[in-house]
């Protein structure tokens, strides 16, 4: 990787995971960057100035008067190439959405031209809060790009989705960013992997999807430029890199997570969603009783996350492309469900066979113009195809 040339505004802010910040300058100065680091308040709590100032290699500004006094907000926000922030915290991001400049970094962002990079860092109830959703949203929608965070362990004793990514990951996203490839700008929306719904506590309906081709997909359109929220059902998959994961557990979930994602260029819808969902379940577990018939489970109707998006009034995105999951007439099922649903392509697939929780696809492209028959490909491949054709439609 090389970023020679590259000049990249770093604000540190406060989260414990700011340590992860020199590493990230070192990486960064490795590649050819040159970085001049912003401290807030917060980020001075667990990260040193002079640390700072030593990796970089250069003058660490962390007071707005100081700068305005040597170098001013305005040459400084006009300086950069890419704006990183890394660590972003919780309050960084509500502070950023909600326009707000009371100290030298915030006021650098509201200031600057350059396009910005964010790597959220925080708790994952923090992250899970419909604040922090919101925020997020809006500043995605104003074009903030997002990488991570990632799933695992806390500094606290507990584990979800809230850890930074890791350095590697984020420069990683740096280049990506400046590289400036086909899907640039725009914000794509992937759905993966299965639903669960609830019996009871401890049971659920489900189905055999793995969400290999979904987190394929969603990785495939990041390395093209785009900006991905991959809405996953639960899989035991780590996030691709330079990927915005949210994990829900049901089609409800999921339907929440992506209209809260809207809007975006387009959405690819991959899930296995479940149609059926128990119309009732108990807060406690059922018990099989000696002698007492099988419990009854009465289904109801899931919400349709494919036809609600493609038929939004005024979200729907450019593109929208289903999936379909078939076992017979695989390209008719699919020509129908395109015209029901309301969606510009539907991508086809046999699973009968190995495909659920395999490593290889053959599908169907069926579009308004006619049928494109794939061979079977690696999952991989049969992403990166699918990502070149929807850089295509959306240029």
């Amino acid at each position: 990787m090389t970023l020679q040339g590259c000049k990249l505004l770093l604000v540190v802010s406060g989260s414990v995971a700011a340590y992860k910040a020199l590493e990230l300058i070192r990486l960064a100065r490795k590649a050819g960057a040159e970085v001049w680091p912003i401290l807030t308040a917060g980020g001075a709590r667990f990260v040193t100035k002079e640390a700072l100032a030593a990796i970089a290699g250069a003058r660490v500004h962390d007071d707005l008067w100081a700068a305005e006094a040597e170098i001013g907000h305005i040459r400084l926000a006009r300086w950069p190439d890419l704006v990183v922030l890394a660590p972003a915290s919780a309050n960084l991001l509500a502070r950023m959405a909600g326009g707000i400049a009371d100290d030298l970094a915030t006021t650098v962002l509201l200031a600057t031209r350059a396009p910005i990079l964010a790597a959220p860092a925080m708790n994952p109830a923090m992250w899970a809060h419909a604040a922090t959703v919101a925020n997020v949203a809006a500043l995605a929608a104003r074009g903030v790009g997002f990488v991570g965070p990632e799933e695992g362990p806390m500094a606290e004793p507990e584990s979800g989705v809230g850890r930074l990514a890791e350095p590697a990951t984020i420069l990683d996203a740096v280049a990506r960013h400046l590289a400036a490839g086909p899907l640039a700008g725009k914000h794509v929306i992937v759905t993966a992997g299965p639903t669960h719904e609830p019996i009871d506590p401890v049971r659920y309906i489900a189905n055999r999807s793995s969400g290999r081709q979904g987190y394929a997909i969603a990785a495939a359109l990041a390395a093209l430029g785009a900006r991905v929220t991959l809405v996953s059902g639960p899989v035991a998959l780590p996030a691709p890199a330079g990927v915005a994961l949210r994990r829900i557990e049901s089609a409800r979930d999921m339907l929440a997570a992506v209209e809260a994602a809207l809007p975006a260029d387009a959405a690819i819808f991959n899930a296995a969603v479940a149609d059926f969902r128990p119309e009732a379940a108990p807060t406690q577990k059922i018990k099989k009783e000696p002698g007492a018939a099988p419990p009854e489970i009465r289904l109801a109707l899931n919400p349709d996350i494919l036809a609600t998006v493609a038929a939004h009034p005024d979200r729907r995105p450019r593109l929208v492309v289903g999936f379909a999951a078939e076992t017979e007439k695989v390209v008719a099922h699919a020509t129908a469900k395109r015209l029901r649903k309301g969606c510009d392509w539907i991508v086809a697939n046999d699973v009968s066979g190995d495909v659920m929780g395999g490593a290889e696809n053959a599908v169907h492209l069926v579009t308004a113009a006619g049928v494109e028959d794939w061979p079977r490909l690696p999952k991989d491949e049969v992403a990166r195809r699918l990502a070149a054709r929807i850089a295509e439609a959306l240029a």
